[in-house]
């Protein structure tokens, strides 16, 4: 018993003994991965295209109107460029403001918005007529995702009306 006591004194002074400097990976070569600063969150950088006609070429290509609700404490509510609260934001439309509403995200806590640059649905974004098929808006005008819960139904939109053709009998 003797002889095995100098072993365990050995032993436990070789346990309380510094740790060796180095990258703390526990023995292993591969360095540790260190995220670099700017890139915390990858969702950042991410853009979803707001789409239009999703209802079909009978139907305008956003079929409805919204607007921003009246939110006097917190001012301008952000555009992002995605459907969820990282995405960079691409804009902000203050109280009052009036877009077009053109497709939601699958959890419908997202809409997306086309709108002029003063934050008005006007017909020069070329959204009220029907389009052959669905596709990204590529228009003149600005468009990206506002949380519905911001956002106030106002109407549908309303299509220019259809000039009548010479062949067109009038019903009385």
């Amino acid at each position: 018993m003797r002889a095995s006591l100098p072993l365990i004194v050995t032993l436990l002074a070789a346990g309380c003994a510094d740790q060796p400097p180095g990258n703390a990976s526990y023995g292993s070569t591969t360095p540790r991965y260190e995220r670099p600063q700017e890139d915390r969150n990858l969702l950042t950088g991410t853009q979803t295209p707001v789409r239009i006609g999703e209802l079909g070429p009978n139907f305008a290509a956003c079929n409805a109107q919204g607007e921003v609700r009246e939110r006097a404490a917190e001012g301008a509510i952000p555009v992002r460029a995605a459907p969820f609260e990282p995405a960079r934001q691409v804009g902000e439309l203050s109280p009052g403001s009036t877009f077009f509403i053109c497709s939601r995200s699958h959890d419908q806590r997202w809409l997306g918005v086309v709108y002029e640059a003063g934050g008005r649905a006007n017909r020069s974004c070329g959204v009220s007529a029907p389009v052959s098929g669905r596709r990204d808006y590529e228009g003149p005008c600005d468009s990206g995702w506002v949380a519905s819960a911001q956002v106030r139904l106002v109407s549908g939109v309303q299509a220019p009306a259809a000039q009548p053709s010479e062949n067109a009998v009038e019903l009385k």
